[in-house]
């Protein structure tokens, strides 16, 4: 089967995530079972392993590796032996609804049999199986069973229960059908579990996520502001409606027209008084310096364009990379906007000179440089 093949980080990280999950059980019910919403189960699964997502589709698997279909199942563990919903046929009743009993049971199969048929070529895959998630109280299983097709010319032992249920057999799975429904079920027997996880449930899962958003959602602090010599800069324009980062510009100068750019090419602007005020803090137009980082890597930058308005990387795409990718989080192709920064906190940066072509660079918290620029020009 397939989880038992994956590998022991995956399940790892896999089974942490669901033994998580199922301690905010209280969210939702005040029952032993932990609960674990099947889309969340689905996207879970392939994140762990993954796999492509096929929940969104109309099909007979839930996700697909390596030629494999998914159908990803959790429910209620019970006795070990549930009955639970495996096909919907509501659009099909008219095919269906004027047949007797067994040839309205045979019609099922058979619809049932063409749909795991038409996912399989559809995704190119050469087996399906069931990953169920199943529950019982203050433990989740996992285990896997096949996706078999209904043996037709095997079905037997139908018997019809309150006007409205058949139930029948085709030698290796019980099924039953609800005609009102149009909903076919199938007998889930736990075999030998590939997970068993113990899972807590928080009494009070409302005060966790207090504790936990009120820790993410905390302002970010900055250091002191040292005592060497040092400039702030901002990472917005003043240009136009209040404050905004350029879309063609600076932060943005990779959208820029006029000629392919790198999508990490970018500026932070220098106002054209902070070289008025400061004469001899930078060195000169394309005259390379060291630059660290935060985090304690360095890089070689220089300043260019026209007035020396620009601090670009020496390597066009390296502040970009830093700026967009790894502290702003932002994909290739998208705008850097002011709403993007004041989320984050920051709209400005420090510039710190500590030795000859030797800088310091660090994040300041929104208006620092407005309050900069105010009393430097008082």
């Amino acid at each position: 089967m397939f989880i038992e093949a994956q590998k022991t980080q995956n399940k790892k990280y896999y089974s942490k995530m669901l033994e998580t999950i199922g301690s905010l059980s209280r969210l939702f019910s005040e029952s032993n079972e932990p609960y674990i919403a099947y889309r969340v189960a689905e996207n879970l699964f392939c994140k762990a392993f993954d796999a492509e997502n096929l929940s969104r589709t109309d099909c007979s698997a839930d996700a697909s590796k390596e030629k494999l279909g998914i159908g990803i199942k959790t429910f209620l563990e019970k006795n070990g032996a549930t009955m639970q919903k495996v096909a919907e046929f509501n659009s099909e009743h008219s095919l269906f609804s004027h047949l007797d009993p067994e040839k309205k049971i045979k019609k099922i199969a058979k619809m049932r049999n063409t749909r795991i048929q038409t996912t399989k070529r559809m995704f190119a895959l050469e087996n399906i199986i069931y990953h169920c998630v199943t529950r019982k109280p203050k433990n989740i299983l996992v285990y896997e069973v096949p996706m078999d097709e209904v043996a037709i010319n095997k079905i037997s032992n139908i018997k019809i229960s309150n006007g409205n249920t058949i139930s029948f057999s085709d030698g290796k799975n019980e099924y039953s059908f609800n005609v009102a429904k149009s909903t076919l079920y199938k007998r889930f027997i736990t075999p030998s579990v590939a997970l068993d996880l113990p899972v807590k449930i928080l009494e009070d899962p409302f005060s966790e996520l207090e504790r936990m958003f009120a820790t993410v959602a905390k302002k970010l602090e900055f250091a002191p502001i040292k005592k060497q010599p040092h400039i702030f800069l901002p990472l917005y324009s003043t240009r136009g409606a209040g404050k905004n980062v350029p879309e063609k510009s600076g932060l943005n100068q990779w959208n820029a027209g006029g000629r392919p750019r790198d999508p990490n090419e970018i500026y932070i602007p220098i106002p054209a008084w902070i070289h008025r005020a400061f004469p001899k803090f930078f060195p000169p137009r394309d005259t390379h310096f060291e630059l660290l980082l935060p985090n304690k890597e360095k890089m070689e930058a220089k300043l260019c364009q026209d007035n020396s308005k620009a601090l670009m990387s020496k390597h066009n795409a390296d502040l970009g990379k830093w700026l967009l990718r790894e502290i702003f989080n932002l994909k290739e192709g998208e705008l850097l906007t002011y709403e993007k920064l004041e989320e984050i906190g920051v709209d400005s940066v420090v510039i710190y000179k500590i030795g000859d072509k030797k800088y310091d660079i660090d994040f300041t918290k929104i208006g620092s440089f407005e309050e900069f620029e105010n009393e430097k020009n008082d």
